[in-house]
């Protein structure tokens, strides 16, 4: 059993696991390994050979983006964790705060030690008061041991780390915004370039990595880039993933689970199967912002590559499924709803976009719809795809493509029938 599998079965338990238990599963002994025997280099290529990739969503390798990072650049430099969750069906990172908020801190510190970064920040969803509560808590248990603060572990390496709410909205979730929202800036999306590699935040060199990314740290640096790759199942893959279930599903749990594991073997062994009996009809395999896999992709692997392949997207691995009855059309419309509210309004191809996607679902939906609206709907997907100034449009289209790629009947249903075939 991993130190997550442990660490999850003690949250079922209702438990969270602070300093004393996390020390009794190895807890800070990758930090001592690293601040002891390890140069900041040799930790960012070990990084970069264990394959990790961003858990975030996007999937940059996350050694790659790490190179890009002026380490031995002088004056001021940050490391920023986003922990700004806000997707539907994607909990993950909650979950393994509300856990083991120590993982986060002691990757941390190894990371902002591999960047030589002197200060950190864990910018933090609104909604997750209890799980900041015990990040604050973990910080200060690590100052007490003399994890943070002046001089760790006697390698002259200074660091401070800072837990920050966020005030709320998806957009916050992009890398740029967040650092807009972090600085008490309006949270739109930043030009880029500059990156924030060079210009982050207060102007400043910065790295912003997701929360379960920044997790796998210390397990990289104590058990070593083969022992992690190794622990995936397909080819190119490496290490586990959180896989947060939701939806239809007999069990709607947060599971660590190989990278690459098959989608049948959620559905059938993690998700107990659909509830009531029913079918497997479809699921978003990453969260609200991928597209749909069918019940012909049961034996698709879930990594990054693999997804790809068959035109979806690994993302978060937070997979929702639906069950026969569902209407693909309403599931649709309703991540669109989210979408269209969350634009922060900055380009067109999203504030004005989303709201004719909408608008277009909506009509479809009622029973309105004409096949010149179907033929508008693929018009607006192509518009808006590629050229939003962030990722939010893009990845809004991500279920609008699966559905007309592989639903598309029930669009044409609806237009002819003048009703939703599935409600009665």
């Amino acid at each position: 059993m991993s130190t997550l599998q442990l660490l999850f079965k003690n949250r079922r338990a209702g438990e969270t696991v602070f300093m004393t238990g996390y020390k009794a599963t190895g807890g800070y002994q990758a930090l001592e390994k690293a601040l002891t025997k390890m140069s900041p280099e040799e930790i960012r290529t070990l990084v970069k050979e264990s394959g990790l990739r961003g858990r975030g969503g996007a999937g940059f390798p996350t050694g790659v983006k790490w190179g890009f990072f002026p380490a031995d650049a002088p004056g001021p430099k940050y490391l920023v964790c986003n922990c700004d969750e806000m997707e539907p069906g994607t909990y993950k990172d909650g979950e393994l705060l509300a856990a083991d908020p120590h993982q986060l801190v002691e990757g941390m510190i190894l990371s902002a030690f591999a960047l030589q970064t002197g200060v950190g920040y864990i910018f933090i969803r609104y909604a997750y008061e209890q799980q900041a509560g015990y990040l604050r808590k973990a910080i200060e248990e690590a100052k007490t041991a003399g994890y943070i603060g002046k001089n760790i572990f006697g390698s002259g390496f200074d660091f401070e780390l800072y837990v920050h709410g966020s005030a709320g909205r998806y957009i916050l979730g992009e890398e740029t915004a967040l650092l807009n929202g972090l600085e008490g800036k309006r949270p739109n999306p930043r030009m880029k370039p500059p990156f924030p590699a060079t210009r982050g935040l207060f102007g400043r060199p910065t790295t912003v990595n997701n929360v379960e990314t920044i997790a796998n740290i210390p397990h990289i640096v104590s058990g070593g880039a083969l022992w992690f790759r190794d622990l995936a199942l397909t080819p190119g893959s490496s290490g586990t993933k959180l896989y947060g279930l939701s939806g239809h599903f007999n069990v709607n749990e947060c599971f660590e689970l190989p990278v690459g594991i098959p989608l049948r073997e959620i559905v059938e062994n993690y998700g107990g199967g659909i509830r009531g009996g029913r079918k497997f009809k479809a699921c978003l395999p990453g969260g609200a912002s991928t597209p749909y896999l069918t019940a012909a992709h049961m034996d698709v692997a879930l990594d990054f590559d693999s997804l790809q392949k068959v035109d979806s997207r690994y993302g978060t691995a937070g997979v929702t499924a639906f069950d026969d009855r569902t209407c693909m059309v309403a599931a649709t419309l309703n991540l669109i709803q989210f979408f269209a509210r969350e634009s922060c309004g900055w380009c067109s191809p999203c504030r004005d976009g989303l709201t004719m996607m909408r608008w277009l679902l909506e009509t479809i939906d009622n029973g309105q719809g004409t096949v010149e609206h179907l033929a508008m709907l693929k018009d607006q997907l192509e518009n808006i795809s590629g050229n939003s100034f962030c990722a939010l449009a893009e990845g809004a289209m991500g279920p609008v493509a699966g559905l007309l790629n592989h639903f598309e009947q029930e669009i044409v249903d609806h237009i002819e029938k003048g009703h939703c075939p599935f409600r009665k």
